[in-house]
Parts: C-alpha cells; structure tokens; sequence
C-alpha cells in the first residue's frame, strides 16, 4: 500500500518473462511424458518434475530481487 510515502513499484517488468519457461516446460506433457532416462533408478517423468520445483525456485528468486525496488 504505497500512499505517496515512497518510491512507486512498476506494475511489469521483463524479468517476469522468466516465468513462462517454467510454465511450459511442466506444463507441457510431451516433454517429459516418458521413463528413460532413469536417474537413481527414479523414472524420468518424476526426477523431470522434481528437478523443475528447483529451477522454479531459483528463477522466482531471481525475478524477485531483479524486481526489487
């Protein structure tokens, strides 16, 4: 809630372009609708995923302290 106290935060930015890869590399089912390669005996449909939550995180993280004002 900016009431005139401070600098005003821009509602967009091209670091939030970031996103749209994660969104359609999980989204996307071809990409990863398969079982090899496996990874410590792990399916690759599963450790794809989970490999995704990490990337998500760390390209949030980015955007975030890009975006910070």
């Amino acid at each position: 809630m900016n009431q005139g106290n401070g600098p005003k935060r821009r509602g967009w930015s091209w670091w939030y372009l970031l996103f749209i890869i994660q969104f359609v590399a999980v989204l996307w089912p071809p990409f990863y609708n398969k079982l090899e390669p496996s990874w410590v005996g792990m399916p690759f449909f599963y450790w794809y995923q989970l490999l995704w939550v990490i990337i998500g995180a760390v390209l949030t993280a980015i955007v975030y302290f890009a975006t910070e004002a």
